[in-house]
This record gives structure tokens, C-alpha cells and sequence, in this order.
């Protein structure tokens, strides 16, 4: 947790230190639970490295769509996972809806969310390219995996003076090479 320091702002901090990473992994893995490093959820899918999802949630609140309270307003994330940026994300927002295509993932995360009891985070089961037109607009859209672009649907559904922040393949020769991308919606 070294690294908190140097993240993010107070608000933000406090977000990384209520939410226990381990919690969401594996037992066999939870002493990798602090390590800069991306580990395997099942599903063939990983949690993100922390510092990625640090970054993340950074470059979110960096954008012109914080409420007076400091805390992002409604927010999408495209791609629960296990639900930890989810987590995080529910101590800085005051709504976030996540959704997950992979029904294992889905159920995961609400097995690790529930004991957490954060009312204000609602997990989804569907396509996450499609957005969730119902919760918008959004203020901030986030996702966890990237494509080539951004699908319209996002953008449709993000605010004026809203940002997204994704990461995209970069076209690179080296293949997986990726990169944040961040759109402010004016």
C-alpha cells in the first residue's frame, strides 16, 4: 500500500484503504493480493494491476464532473470483473452501475460485494457494449477492457462536461499493446 501516497486525492485514498483487495480473489492468491500485478479471477479473465485501477479512477476524477460533495455523480463501469473497481468506485461516486457479460463474473461479484452492503452500487448482467441506457446519462464512464474503439452507445450515454476513460489498442506492432484513452463530452 506504499503507493497510496502517491495516488489519487484524499477521497480517493480512503477508497483504496476501506477496500480489501484480497477479499476478491482467490484464497490461493491473497498473499499476491498488494502486489503491483494483474492476477487471474477464472473465466480467463484478471483484476486489474492496482496502480491501472488507481490511474483509472484518477483520470475520472480529474474530469469537470465532480458533485459539490467531491464525489463523482452517476458512474458506469463496463466489465465488473470480481467487483473490486466497482467497490472502489462506490466510496467516490453517489451511484454506480457495473455490469458484467460473463454470468460467472456476475455472480462472483455479488457474492463479494454483498457483505460490503453499498447501497449505491447495482450490479448488471449483460453486454456491456450496449451501455445501460436506463441509468443514463452518466457523469463518468469507465471501463475495465477495451476494443479498438469506443462503442457509440458509451458516448451516447455519457453527460455534457461527463468523461470516459478506456483502454484501447493502440494499433502498436507489438500485439496487447494498449492505452488509456480519455474523452471529455463538451
Amino acid at each position: 500500500c506504499g503507493q497510496l501516497a502517491v495516488v489519487g486525492d484524499q477521497q480517493q485514498r480512503g477508497a483504496l484503504l476501506a477496500v480489501e483487495r484480497h477479499k476478491f480473489l482467490d484464497t490461493a492468491l491473497a498473499n499476491q493480493a498488494y502486489e503491483d500485478t494483474s492476477l487471474p479471477i477464472g473465466f480467463g479473465q484478471t483484476i486489474s494491476k492496482p496502480n491501472v485501477v488507481a490511474r483509472m479512477i484518477e483520470l475520472l476524477r480529474q474530469g469537470k464532473n465532480l458533485r459539490i460533495t467531491g464525489k463523482l455523480g452517476r458512474v458506469l463501469e463496463i466489465g465488473t470483473g470480481c467487483g473490486y473497481q466497482a467497490a472502489l468506485l462506490s466510496h467516490v461516486s453517489q451511484e454506480v452501475y457495473s455490469i458484467e457479460r460473463i454470468k460467472g463474473l456476475y455472480e462472483r461479484a455479488r457474492e463479494n460485494i454483498r457483505p460490503m452492503r453499498l447501497g449505491n452500487l447495482h450490479l448488471l448482467f449483460g453486454d456491456g457494449r450496449d451501455g445501460y441506457a436506463a441509468g443514463a446519462p452518466y457523469g463518468a464512464i469507465i471501463a475495465a477492457a477495451g476494443g479498438e474503439a469506443v462503442p457509440p452507445a458509451w458516448l451516447d450515454q455519457l453527460a455534457i462536461g461527463g468523461r470516459l476513460v478506456a483502454p484501447v489498442s493502440t494499433g502498436a506492432l507489438s500485439a496487447g499493446t494498449q492505452a488509456l484513452l480519455v474523452v471529455d463530452k463538451l
